[in-house]
């Protein structure tokens, strides 16, 4: 048996045999199952705390008279409706099973042994998977320095000395993912005008929303200026939809193009379509999922503080910190107290760890803990 699954191993492709798969944040059924603990909060996975939209569950409820039945495969309405919301033609618009499928879509489109892909050393850990599966090269930029005001951002300047004429995608998520550091307009866009035209630019926006900052930018104009821009958006976070998995791209007609033809038929269902309309009707529930996110994470940044903590400044719905103890010292002793949080080891921050800004009774729960196991505080 061992020598056949050798075999099987020889015959996947180059990319793929040397993949590690995405982890993702502990399910709460498999903490239970491990620990024999009840009571478990999840604050690994950047999931908003407020859940969707009333109207957005109501949209989902419509729906289910209907299951049997296959889903718009254009996403019409939906797309129609980020037309109207956004002033963009829909050609312009892909439909994602989660922006990350956009993401594969794209690395499918651009990418091929040969080739090399983009990004930042601490960047979200779906970069180096598609340009990996897709066979190609990966450019990894070293980060700005700890000390930087964006510690372990992205350091655009060393991003672009990597593309070359075999770059064909470079990934920038802003705000990032695991650091919830951001570029500002400027600065983003310089270096969008700096790029050769055959080097697609992916502006991944997973965390748009949270973002108050004045000099963030409106990247949505840009796309007028720079056809080989792409930027990504999910319904995942602030809109509470992780579960349905729906996310969209902006982008020249022409890449969107490109990106249906690769397109897997009805990949994004007819209950997550509804939601995601339903959600787009409801901008008073955004706007109290951001001032509760807001609320949340200068509550912990003063705990933070008080309890003299080195953390990551965010604009997310997450927060990453480090401690005097090893951090899969403190991530274990947090789930025994029923606490899920993420470690973030595995994107080359050791002893980080990274948590999601929850609701008021989470949040006190989780500095209470962490207070009690690191011996800290006031």
């Amino acid at each position: 048996m061992a020598d056949l699954r050798e075999h099987f191993g020889a015959l996947a492709v180059e990319g793929i045999r040397s993949l590690q798969p995405y982890a993702p944040g502990k399910p709460v059924a498999e903490l239970e199952r491990e620990y024999g603990v009840s009571n478990i909060i999840k604050l690994a996975s950047n999931e908003n705390p407020l859940g969707p939209s009333a109207e957005a569950i109501k949209a989902c409820q419509a729906c289910l008279d209907e299951l049997e039945l296959y889903p718009d495969g254009n996403g019409f309405a939906l797309k129609q409706t980020l037309a109207e919301q956004y002033s963009l033609d829909m050609n312009r618009i892909t439909l994602g099973n989660g922006s990350n499928d956009i993401l594969e879509f794209i690395a499918r489109v651009f990418l091929a042994p040969g080739l090399n892909a983009v990004f930042s050393e601490h960047a979200f850990a779906v970069y180096p998977l598609v340009s990996m599966a897709a066979g190609a090269r990966l450019n990894i930029a070293r980060p700005n320095t700890r000390d930087h005001a964006m510690p372990y951002g992205h350091d655009l300047a060393a991003m672009r000395s990597l593309v070359d004429r075999d770059t064909r995608v470079i990934f920038i998520a802003n705000p990032n993912n695991p650091t919830g550091t951001w570029i500002d307009a400027d600065s983003l866009e310089a270096f969008i005008a700096d790029v050769p035209p055959h080097v697609i630019v992916v502006v991944d926006e997973a965390y748009v929303e949270y973002v108050t900052e004045e000099d963030y930018p409106d990247s949505i104009p840009w796309l007028q200026k720079y056809p080989n821009l792409v930027i990504t958006r999910t319904f995942s976070k602030v809109h509470g939809l992780a579960g349905l998995r729906i996310g969209y791209a902006f982008s020249h007609p022409e890449i969107t193009d490109l990106l249906n033809r690769v397109r897997q038929p009805f990949n994004t269902n007819a209950m997550a379509q509804a939601a995601a309309l339903a959600s787009l009707g409801d901008p008073d529930h955004v706007k109290k999922s951001i001032e509760s996110n807001s609320t949340g994470m200068a509550r912990i940044c003063r705990a933070f503080d008080d309890m003299g903590l080195e953390y990551i400044p965010s604009v997310g719905n997450f927060i990453s910190f480090t401690t005097a103890l090893p951090g899969d010292e403190v991530y274990e002793k947090l789930l025994r107290q029923g606490i899920i949080i993420r470690p973030v080891s595995n994107y080359g921050l050791a002893d980080y760890l990274r948590v999601t800004i929850g609701s008021t009774e989470q949040n006190d729960r989780f500095l209470h803990a962490l207070k009690v196991i690191t011996g800290s505080g006031k």
